[in-house]
């Protein structure tokens, strides 16, 4: 019930597809897409660069801040008022003063009537106050607009007053036929005030219209145009105009829209990708396509390294793309499934991430090399050390690539950009990691390699040794049965290797009692007498059992216990079996008291071991190795697995098995094939006389 609860819950592999589409996307830099890194005065280090469309050059912000500045400090606009109030005010205190005349006694009427005439032309001129007058002095235009209703009229600085001025004009300006002293006793300046007012709400308005048609550009690049090439020195020109790119770019990618829009089509192209990928495993890898751990383990490499290269994607000292060891996937994928998945992975995983740095096709051509490096480089992994050699490959691939790339568009060695070569050997660095990386996902995904299967295929292992020891019978059989399966395996393009291995341990179990397995019996004695049929049955069962505890408890890899779970499924134990039926013909047996546990073989490679297993032991009792005797013993063998439904899991098809059969039976008659008998050696006075004369001749 908890296994059907567990399917029923089981995450679909689809989902597993969106959610990496989703990661993916979300993955791609989102700030602008204007990923080059400049100095000025330094040369310019990628390709040639093109305007994407038409570049408004903009001036630096240093030079319009000086533009600012010369308005605010010299061509900034003055609004003023004019307080009709104040001399109205001042020209009355004139008149009361001059009515009451009791500060003024000796003073004639003559001389308020002068003072009254000059005040009114005074103020009709204006009068401001000397800070106003010495600050718009100190500018170039030198004026200000007097607002007069809804009319601005603009007036030169030194048409207007300051209250020393019109003092000095009034005295200056005194008729001969009177006393200036006397005029001095009106106190004149006690009527002069500033009438002219600053309107700092116009005037601080009118600046900022005034700064906003600062020009802010100084011409365009039209679309397609050159900007700078590769080697090219970023002189202030070229600095600029790079600057106005990286802002306007910047302005583009910075609306919702805008990034609305970017983010649907990188999903699009990102579902695209791995739609390929899917179909891929599905039409031409189904076996990893309904194995949920092999393609989650694929579609990790991918979103993984995609999330890396969207990090590295902005080229900032060696935060590079090309410091990420693309060849890692590759190689995993190498190791542990085949050569064209990790092809193929490589190539999309290369392709979405192309995406995401600056020049996708110098990017594609590089991670493409590198790939088909790493996989030829290991088209047979045996040896962990080949790890360290294909590292070195990879290294050389992207080395020889990238010069040729330079060499190709350019022509001219000193284009080469050599902190290249600095960012491949970090690459190569970070791959020679894939030797431990390979142990770490053979444990954690349960994966087994090449490697570890030529390792655990050593004879000399400590399993293996005790087998030979304890029980050197099943151990000679093992190996027989080893030699059949793997050549079936290459046949029907299995995997060789892992039924090559898993035969050598998938009767470990038969130590704990060697002796009640024929092989390993010495004649003449046989301890299943003493048993029972029952007895005799449960022990011959329980190898299965005894050989997964042993190899659990020495770590042997989850891929070989299934060679010893299944190779002889969930069949009976015929012999002990056959013997209690007949002894007991008229009771109901209970028929799990016979069975082996199980499971049934699931795989090519289960099902392979589970026939070459069979045929081998039953081989041992043919009295007459003949080429119809041995056919005669592998048909019905097989067959019979085949009839009792042992088979029905593992996705074998009739030809496989047909083609399994024919090679069982090669391999059989060349092992059991008849010797030639030597003669032996006759001593001389034992030859006939006829044979000696005869030879004489």
């Amino acid at each position: 019930m908890a296994n059907e609860n567990i399917k029923k819950f089981s995450i679909p592999l689809v989902a597993y597809f969106v959610t990496a589409i989703i990661l993916i996307a979300i993955s791609f830099p989102r700030e602008g897409k204007f990923k080059y890194n400049f100095t000025q005065g330094k040369p310019w280090k990628y390709g040639l660069l093109t305007a994407p469309f038409d570049v408004t050059i903009y001036k630096t912000d240093a030079e319009v801040e000086v533009e600012k500045d010369s308005i605010k400090n010299y061509n900034r606009p003055f609004f003023f008022s004019i307080n009709v109030d104040i001399a109205t005010k001042s020209l009355a205190n004139l008149h009361k003063n001059s009515v009451n005349g009791r500060k003024h006694r000796n003073v004639t009427k003559a001389y308020f009537d002068y003072l009254s005439k000059q005040l009114k032309f005074i103020y009709e001129k204006g009068v401001i106050s000397s800070a106003e007058y010495e600050k718009i002095e100190k500018t170039q235009s030198q004026e200000l607009r007097i607002k007069t209703n809804n009319m601005a009229v603009a007036r030169p600085i030194n048409s207007f007053y300051t209250i020393k001025s019109a003092y000095e004009w009034i005295l200056a300006n005194c008729p001969s036929n009177m006393d200036v002293e006397q005029l001095k006793r009106l106190d004149i300046s006690s009527y002069i005030t500033d009438n002219v007012i600053y309107n700092k709400d116009l005037s601080e308005k009118a600046l900022n219209e005034y700064l906003s048609k600062v020009m802010i550009s100084v011409g365009v690049v039209q679309a397609g145009e050159k900007i700078i090439d590769r080697g090219e020195i970023v002189d202030a020109q070229a600095y600029r105009v790079l600057l106005s790119l990286q802002k306007q770019t910047q302005l583009r990618t910075g609306s919702r829209q805008y990034q609305a829009m970017l983010l649907l089509g990188e999903i699009m192209l990102i579902s695209v990708f791995l739609f390929v990928f899917y179909s891929y495993l599905l039409l031409y890898r189904p076996r990893e396509f309904y194995n949920k751990k092999n393609a989650v383990f694929m579609l990790l490499q991918i979103t993984a390294f995609c999330i890396i290269t969207g990090f590295f994607s902005t080229d900032k000292g060696f935060f590079n793309a090309y410091i990420i060891p693309f060849a890692i996937p590759t190689i995993m994928i190498r190791t542990f499934i085949d050569s064209r998945t990790a092809m193929v992975t490589h190539t999309l995983t290369t392709m979405i991430c192309s995406l995401m740095v600056p020049f996708p096709a110098e990017f594609i051509v590089l991670q493409i090399a590198a790939g088909f490096a790493a996989v030829f480089s290991l088209k047979d992994l045996t040896e962990r050390s080949q790890l360290i050699r294909s590292a070195f490959i990879v290294l050389l691939a992207y080395v020889l690539t990238y010069v040729g790339i330079v060499l190709a568009q350019d022509g001219d060695i000193t284009k080469v950009f050599w902190r290249m070569f600095v960012y491949f050997g970090i690459n190569f660095i970070f791959l020679t990691f894939t030797y431990f990386l390979v142990y770490f996902f053979e444990k954690t995904f349960g994966f087994i390699s090449g490697v570890s299967m030529v390792e655990l295929s050593n004879i000399n292992k400590p399993l293996l040794l005790d087998l030979s020891e304890k029980a050197p019978g099943t151990f000679q059989h093992s190996l027989q049965v080893s030699n059949l399966a793997a050549s079936a395996a290459l046949k029907i393009g299995a995997n060789a290797s892992l039924v090559r291995t898993g035969a050598l341990y998938h009767d470990i179990g038969k130590m704990v009692n060697a002796e009640y397995f024929t092989e390993n019996q010495s004649p003449g004695f046989n301890p299943h007498t003493l048993l029972s049929y029952k007895e005799s049955a449960k022990i011959i069962v329980s190898h299965v059992a005894d050989g997964v505890k042993m190899a659990k408890k020495h770590n042997i890899p989850q891929q070989i216990i299934d060679f010893i779970e299944t190779h002889h499924g969930t069949g009976k134990a015929k012999f002990f079996y056959n013997c209690y039926k007949n002894a007991h013909p008229d009771e109901d047996i209970e028929e799990s008291d016979f069975n082996y546990p199980g499971p049934n073989p699931f795989s090519k490679e289960t099902a392979i071991l589970m026939m070459a297993d069979t045929v081998e032991a039953a081989s041992r009792s043919l009295t007459e190795y003949t080429e119809e005797n041995i056919s005669r013993l592998v048909n019905n063998l097989i067959e019979g697995l085949v009839r009792d439904g042992l088979l029905r899991k593992a996705p074998i098809t009739f030809r496989d098995i047909e083609t399994v059969k024919s090679v069982f039976c090669d391999k059989l008659k060349t092992i059991y094939h008849t010797r030639i008998s030597y003669p032996e050696l006759v001593k001389k006075e034992e030859v006939p006389d006829t044979l000696q004369s005869s030879s004489s001749d």
